[in-house]
């Protein structure tokens, strides 16, 4: 979903953490991308023509891989695609997607021979929903999500009863929660996971307040809250500045583990030699860079091998499962 990646609500988003629509008055909306991967699957087929995608051989012999994204717009891209010709000999055409649900759906098809817009936890949530087995091959970055005041300069001096506001999406409801939990605001049952939300919260200092992710850095700045946990492209929009954080979550940490972006192809694939250095590759420092500039220097590189990303994404798998009874 992002991370990366942009908001669901921009048809060209910027790059920040993938977002799952809003949950709505159920306590785990999660299935809602059973019933959207069917009904893309057959708009796909029917309606979606990409000429030349999948992996092909041009007549000059060079191989083309097709790989979907949801910020074509953003210039490493081009860069990314200068590289691979260059430095791998192939040609890598990259699809735009507008909307998060699409892509996944597309790599199962065969549409794609990669996507690259998401993280393991989404991945992971869409697995277990559409009952698919797609599998990370490669890391590329971590985006911290931060706790923003304009009137507190550390969790700690949040007043006792103190109102913040988090995301009530499924992706960062858990992840906000986990942030709070680190900061020493509040702490879940059984430490937490992926899949938390309020009613798992056992203790607090303050009291959390959903709302939708594009709301919370306007109540912070309307002062309807003494904090907010925002997403980065609401808070370039809302322009908050990085010295109004005044936390977020530690890219290194296991509870930020399941928010590592990722390449994924399908399971058949996961040791495809090609494919695996295009994963690789995005980490040219041409291309970080790039990733950088269109991130504001938000970004944390992570590398982390193929098995360990499979690893992760097994157990959050579990997670999701067990968030669906």
């Amino acid at each position: 979903m992002t991370e990366s990646h942009p908001s669901n609500v921009t048809p060209e988003p910027s790059a920040d953490e993938p977002q799952l629509p809003s949950r709505g008055s159920g306590r785990r909306r999660v299935a809602w991308i059973a019933s959207t991967a069917l009904a893309l699957v057959a708009a796909l087929v029917v309606g979606l023509v990409l000429s030349n995608t999948g992996s092909s051989n041009g007549s000059d012999g060079s191989k083309t891989v097709t790989i979907g994204v949801t910020d074509a717009s953003q210039p490493y891209w081009k860069t990314y695609t200068d590289l691979a010709k260059k430095q791998l000999g192939v040609n890598v055409k990259i699809v735009n997607f507008s909307d998060y649900s699409q892509p996944n759906p597309a790599l199962k098809e065969g549409q794609l021979d990669l996507n690259e817009f998401q993280h393991i936890q989404y991945l992971a949530n869409y697995n277990v929903t559409a009952h698919d087995d797609l599998q990370p091959i490669g890391a590329t970055a971590v985006y911290p999500l931060p706790l923003y005041s304009v009137k507190y300069h550390t969790p700690s001096a949040l007043p006792n009863g103190a109102q913040v506001a988090i995301p009530n999406d499924a992706i960062n409801e858990a992840r906000g929660l986990l942030v709070l939990q680190s900061a020493g605001l509040l702490t879940l049952k059984a430490g937490g996971t992926a899949f938390s939300t309020t009613a798992d919260i056992v203790t607090h200092k303050v009291g959390v307040t959903t709302l939708d992710a594009s709301q919370t850095a306007d109540a912070l700045l309307n002062g309807s809250v003494a904090a907010a946990i925002v997403n980065n492209n609401y808070a370039t929009s809302a322009k908050l500045s990085n010295s109004q954080a005044i936390f977020q979550d530690n890219p290194s940490s296991p509870s930020a583990a399941p928010y590592v972006n990722i390449f994924v192809a399908r399971k058949a694939d996961v040791n495809n030699p090609l494919y695996l250095k295009l994963a690789a590759l995005y980490h040219d420092p041409a291309i970080e860079n790039g990733v950088q500039a269109a991130n504001g220097g938000t970004a944390v590189f992570r590398d982390v091998p193929p098995a360990e990303l499979q690893s992760e994404l097994a157990t959050v798998e579990q997670q999701a499962a067990a968030a669906q009874q």
